[in-house]
Order: structure tokens, then C-alpha cells, then sequence
């Protein structure tokens, strides 16, 4: 395609067309020559609004992107209500591959029961592989918009497994590679895990069970996730690795690659603090979502991991191990 902005006839038919659902409180929403999207609060409400940019092939990146966004949102303990798209692609683009990105965004979309309001596509020499940038909008009480610090003594509760992200990213681009060792069933699950990518419904489950803060695991895994909810409350850990869930394909898939689970893109998996730990991963598992108890936030600034008789302090995040095996 040329540089510059999409064509009309190419926004029209292969981009309005996939906006998500319709929401009540969108206003005024993506079209053309539409500069703004409108949305309507209700009293007592305020908007909470996150971005997040991905780059990568147009294959999946769509999902990713949506995910990753909207899950800010959503350890925000808001509810979801639309995101807006900027997407710059290579000049190699061809429509085909718009309407299958549009298609894979639509689909995450309805999903997650949000709408497309707006954003802008441009094809530009600018970059070599395609850059999404999506934001997120939100509205939450102003009760909860106001996110508090988790407090010393609070249970660190995590939901789902670590590494389901960086395991299903490694096997779509790796499948070859890691069928000369093992079964295609274990690839075959190890790409499917992209279904746990939403951490909307526990988001929403602990928000009405007594949830202090939650963090979503992204870049960096949950070492890296760890640290920073320490870090933004100013509180201590001590967290029992043992009782960090992994799937076993996760743990084969980064044995293979010589690569750290505990450092692995986790988009899926939320950490969260409670009082009472164990109350919410009840509630959690009520609403069919697997939690654990892995530790505590304690009153120093020890963040403090525990292997058996091992001990050793957590360090600050580093880059992602993905990138060791995707380059």
C-alpha cells in the first residue's frame, strides 16, 4: 500500500466494520472524519484510561495488544468499556492483512464485551514491522479508581499460572523447532494457552471480595511483576516459590530454550494482595478461576524468595526472557 492514511474505501470496508460490540456509554464513536470519541458517565463515576504499545507480526498481535491494554484497566479494578487503535504498518502491507488484523482485534473485542471508538491507521516506510499503540478506557466508582497500597501483613495471592503469554508466543514461533523434541499435543496446548490472556473476570470477582491491589504480570514475568507491587507500596515480601504455579509445558518449553519461567512474558496472570488470602482465592475459585497463596507483604524492604532451605532476594526487572528466543 502507499504511505500514508488508509484509504476511505479500505477504512470503510475493512475497518468500521469491525468496532467490537456496540456500548451504551459510547456517544460518539469511530468513523470517518470522526476526530474524537464521546463517552457518558454516570454520577459518581470516572474514566480510567491505559496504552500500550506492541510490535510484531500482524498474526496474533492484534490479541495481544487488546489484552495487554485492557488488562491495565482492569487491575485498576475498573470495567472495561473501549480502547482506541493506532496502527502503523509497513508499506508491504496489503489489505488482506488489515482485515485479518481488524478481524483478530474484533474478536478480542467482543470477547472482552468492549467496543473500537476510534484511532487511526497510517502506512508508513517509518517502521520495519507493525506497531499497534492501543488505549483503553475504563470507568470505575471514585471509591475504587483510588488504587491503595498493599499493607504489611497483607496475603500475595496469584491467579491462573506464570509464563502463559511467553509460552504461547514461543510455541506459534518456535513450533518447528520444538516438535524435533516433543509431542504436537504439548505445542498444540502450549499455543492455545492465549485463552487465559483476559484477567478481566478475576479482576471483576476480586474487586467484590475484598481484593487490596492488583497488579497484571506482563514484561518480565512474575519476578518482575513482584517487584514492582512491592515497589509501588513500599512494602517487603516474602514469597514462596514453590507454591508459584507453572503448567508443565511451560516448564519443558523454557528447559528446551535454557530460559527462566519465573521471568517469562505472563500476560494472564494477576497478582493480587488481601487480608485474607485465603477468603479470596475461594471467592476466585468459585468463579472457576484457578489462585494460589504464594506469600506475604511484610513491614521491611526485603523482597525475600524461598526454595526449600534456599534463599535469595529479588532483584529488580529485567528484560523479558521471551526475548532471548524471539529476536
Amino acid at each position: 500500500m502507499k504511505t500514508g492514511k488508509v484509504p476511505e474505501n479500505v477504512l470503510k470496508r475493512s475497518i468500521l466494520k469491525k468496532t467490537g460490540i456496540k456500548r451504551s456509554e459510547v456517544l460518539i464513536g469511530a468513523g470517518v472524519g470522526t476526530d474524537c470519541a464521546c463517552l457518558e458517565l454516570g454520577d459518581d463515576e470516572v474514566f480510567v484510561l491505559s496504552t500500550d504499545p506492541v510490535t510484531g507480526a500482524l498474526t496474533d498481535t492484534g490479541r495481544y495488544a487488546v489484552n495487554a491494554a485492557v488488562n491495565d484497566i482492569a487491575a485498576g479494578g475498573a470495567e472495561p468499556v473501549g480502547i482506541m487503535v493506532t496502527a502503523l504498518l509497513t508499506t508491504e502491507t496489503e489489505e488482506d492483512d488489515i482485515k485479518a488484523l481488524m478481524k483478530d482485534i474484533d474478536d478480542s473485542c467482543k470477547a472482552l464485551n468492549i467496543q473500537i471508538i476510534g484511532g487511526h491507521t497510517e502506512i508508513t516506510d517509518a517502521v520495519k514491522r507493525p506497531v499497534l499503540s492501543i488505549t483503553a478506557v475504563g470507568k470505575a466508582p471514585k471509591s475504587v479508581a483510588v488504587k491503595p497500597s498493599a499493607q504489611p501483613g497483607d496475603d500475595v495471592v496469584i491467579t491462573k499460572w506464570i509464563g502463559l503469554e511467553g509460552t504461547s508466543i514461543i510455541a506459534k514461533e518456535k513450533e518447528k523447532e520444538l516438535l524435533t523434541k516433543f509431542p504436537p499435543k504439548l505445542i498444540y496446548d502450549s499455543k492455545n494457552y492465549d485463552r487465559f490472556l483476559s484477567v478481566v473476570p478475576e479482576a471483576a470477582t476480586a474487586v467484590k471480595s475484598g481484593v487490596g491491589t492488583m497488579h497484571d504480570v506482563t514484561e518480565g514475568g512474575v519476578f518482575g511483576a513482584l517487584w514492582e507491587l512491592a515497589e509501588s507500596s513500599g512494602v517487603g515480601l516474602l514469597i514462596d516459590l514453590k507454591k508459584i504455579p507453572v503448567k508443565q509445558e511451560t516448564v519443558e518449553i523454557c528447559n528446551f530454550f535454557d530460559i527462566n519461567p519465573y521471568e517469562l512474558m505472563s500476560g494472564g496472570s494477576m497478582l493480587m494482595t488481601s487480608s485474607d488470602g485465603n477468603r479470596l482465592v475461594l471467592s476466585l475459585k468459585e468463579a472457576g478461576i484457578e489462585a494460589a497463596v504464594i506469600g506475604k507483604c511484610t513491614d521491611n524492604n526485603d523482597r525475600v524468595l524461598i526454595n526449600g532451605e534456599m534463599r535469595r532476594f529479588l532483584e529488580p526487572s529485567k528484560a523479558d526472557e521471551l526475548y532471548k528466543v524471539i529476536k
